[in-house]
């Protein structure tokens, strides 16, 4: 199943195959959301003036996670089992990095010792540090794992594991990277809300990513859940990814500028506690996670 191909038929062309096969896209997409992870926790975490040391953790292991997936990918190309190990451990320690700092998240947007009721409330969420934040550590994670185990045979659900041990998934890898992309962009289209809740949605055009995250979370999770979709479907999705990416830059552009002074000068303390300059961009990582999903799934040969 090469569903690229059948959005545009002229990619179907022997000459047109990529060099890195969908899985090694995946698994070198981790490795870039693991470095840039780390980057933006950094800046978002540098707001309170001091990094505590549960902080430090993300932070640091972003970068070495990175590092570590770069190796596994090289070591792949002698000695797959032992690069699939490498990578299979440094996602779970993602995951649990990702649930870790959803929880501690959690914990700083609940009032312990407020009435009952009111322990919880929607401003205490808006103005919280992001709850679902944390969780693309867990996201990463998961769509890297499964990258990470063969397939076979192709769109089965069967992943050979170590030893040659098989396990089998109620669903294909692509339709599971269909759902994650769903998930995914879900979580940033909430976290996106929330963000922009605290201006209480003054400018109008605050609305268009919050449409086109719930389009692309609709139409991800709507493919995923069809066992064969057809070209119509195809195009549809494609379109919501292709949206996702271009709200991405579009959205950073504008945190930039709203970072700015009214001259137009760079103050770093702007950038460090005014919009979150990063956080768009996590449109267009879905986006990217969405269209690799359409690559070809078969292993290179």
């Amino acid at each position: 199943m090469y569903h690229l191909a059948t959005v545009f038929p002229p990619i179907a062309r022997p000459a047109r195959r990529l060099p890195l096969s969908r899985d090694q896209l995946m698994l070198l997409l981790a490795a870039t959301n693991e470095l840039f992870l780390g980057i933006d926790i950094y800046l978002a975490h540098r707001i309170s003036g001091t990094i505590v040391p549960n902080e430090w953790i993300p932070i640091i292991f972003g970068p070495v996670a990175a590092v570590l997936l770069v190796i596994a990918g090289l070591i792949a190309l002698q000695r797959r089992p032992l690069a699939t190990l490498i990578a299979t451990l440094t996602l779970l320690v993602s995951i649990v990095v990702g649930l870790l700092g959803a929880y501690f998240h959690w914990i700083r947007a609940v009032l312990p010792n407020a009435p009952a009721g009111e322990q919880v409330s929607v401003l205490l969420l808006v103005w919280a540090p992001p709850i679902l934040g944390p969780l693309t550590f867990a996201l990463v994670g998961l769509f890297g794992i499964s990258a990470a185990w063969v397939e076979d045979p192709t769109d089965s659900g069967v992943l050979v594991l170590l030893g040659g041990r098989r396990l089998h998934l109620p669903f294909s890898k692509t339709r599971a990277y269909f759902f994650m992309a769903g998930m995914g962009t879900l979580a940033t289209v909430i976290s996106s809300v929330l963000d922009h809740a605290r201006t209480q949605f003054g400018n109008p055009w605050l609305w268009i990513p919050t449409a086109i995250g719930v389009f692309g979370t609709v139409v991800a999770v709507a493919l995923g859940a069809i066992k064969k979709p057809t070209r119509g479907d195809l195009v549809v999705y494609a379109v919501a990814m292709l949206l996702l990416i271009a709200a991405g830059p579009v959205g950073t552009f504008l945190h930039i500028q709203d970072n700015l002074t009214s001259e137009g000068a760079f103050v770093v303390e702007r950038f460090i506690r005014g919009a979150p300059f990063l956080a768009p961009l996590l449109f267009s990582n879905m986006g990217l996670l969405g269209l690799l999903t359409l690559l070809d799934p078969g292993e290179q040969v």
